[in-house]
């Protein structure tokens, strides 16, 4: 069963293969050696938002050729995947439900995200 660290890395590369970027999107809080404390990552301005909306492990750009109302541009896409160890299944659990909001508002907006185990989930 592989691990979450080897699932990024590998989706990592592939994205790479396909001329598109993924990079990894840190997310935590702490206290700065001055004292101050900060909030990092996508969806973390407070830890309310935190709860409700937890961004993708994996953020990024891929390119896109559109059609016929935009002839022959390459655009880029949002897209983010929400990296799980294979075998992993969906529960619903507070933490699984949060990250899947964010999954939610990319796809509404016109992105692409989803929870990825492997590569063909790319």
């Amino acid at each position: 069963m592989a691990i979450e660290t080897d699932i990024q890395a590998g989706l990592r590369i592939a994205a790479s293969k396909r001329g598109d970027v993924l990079w990894r999107n840190n997310n935590g809080a702490g206290k700065l050696e001055n004292g101050s404390f900060v909030r990092w990552g996508i969806c973390n301005d407070s830890q309310a938002l935190n709860e409700m909306c937890k961004s993708s492990d994996l953020i990024g750009i891929k390119r896109v050729t559109v059609t016929q109302a935009m002839v022959g541009k390459t655009v880029g896409v949002f897209y983010a995947r929400e990296v799980k160890r294979s075998g992993w299944m969906y529960r619903g659990t507070a933490r699984e439900v949060a990250q899947k909001r964010f999954i939610d508002i990319v796809n509404e907006m016109g992105g692409d995200a989803a929870f990825a185990t492997g590569e063909g989930d790319l």
